[in-house]
């Protein structure tokens, strides 16, 4: 009896310390994993720091040029340049950006002003070119034009809602997005109508990528007489 509890007494000594030597050795073999994982990083740093710091500087370069190059671009839009229209069709005065060209037509009866802007040059009158800016004095009335894109209205294909220019909050027009041009009926488009006289003075853009000039630009500036 006594050697058998001699014996179990021995064994429960041998397992009191049997769990310091495992915790020792899980200590070991994460100490050992991290050291791994240590090394193997400071190597990687070690053997490719160069690549990863020209890589690092490239892509800052690239974020500033291209920063650059936006802030370049809106700042050699000024000074404005500035139509200014006949007396006899409202006097409309437009300030557009000094890096667009412009083309004006007042020989048609139909369209007494009829204004076309656009980036460096402007293209043909003839072609399928979207154009930064169109202004035109349309010698129909302001209501038979807007009837003219109440179907349209109707169907969802462009919204509508009351306008007045920045600088003329008192004449109250129309604001139309969509597909507001009626010879490009694909393409979307943000147009103004505003009564002038027993005319329409409209103002568009034909593509929404042209749209933060028409808000920045043209919008707060242009200017009529009614």
């Amino acid at each position: 009896m006594c050697t058998m509890r001699t014996r179990m007494g021995e064994q429960g000594e041998s397992n009191v310390l049997l769990i310091p030597v495992i915790l020792i050795g899980l200590l070991f073999v994460g100490a050992a994993s991290f050291a791994f994982w240590a090394y193997s990083g400071r190597q990687d740093y070690k053997n490719n720091s160069d690549a990863k710091v020209a890589a690092a500087v490239q892509n800052n370069t690239q974020a500033v040029q291209a920063k650059d190059a936006k802030q370049y671009a809106e700042a050699s839009k000024n000074p404005l340049k500035i139509y200014n229209g006949p007396d006899s069709f409202g006097s409309v005065k437009v300030s557009y950006p000094k890096t667009w060209s412009s083309y004006v037509d007042t020989t048609s009866n139909s369209y007494p002003l009829d204004a076309y802007f656009h980036q460096d040059y402007v293209p043909s009158t003839q072609s399928q070119q979207t154009y930064n800016l169109r202004v035109q004095v349309n010698s129909q009335s302001y209501s038979t034009q807007l009837a003219q894109y109440q179907s349209l209205i109707q169907q969802g294909k462009v919204t509508a809602t009351p306008y007045s220019l920045p600088k003329q909050p008192s004449i109250i027009g129309t604001k139309l997005h969509g597909n507001v041009m009626i010879q490009n009926p694909t393409g979307v488009g943000t147009m103004i109508l505003l009564p002038l006289r027993s005319t329409t003075l409209e103002i568009w853009t034909e593509s929404d990528s042209y749209l933060p000039d028409f808000n920045n630009y043209i919008l707060p500036n242009l200017t009529f007489s009614p």
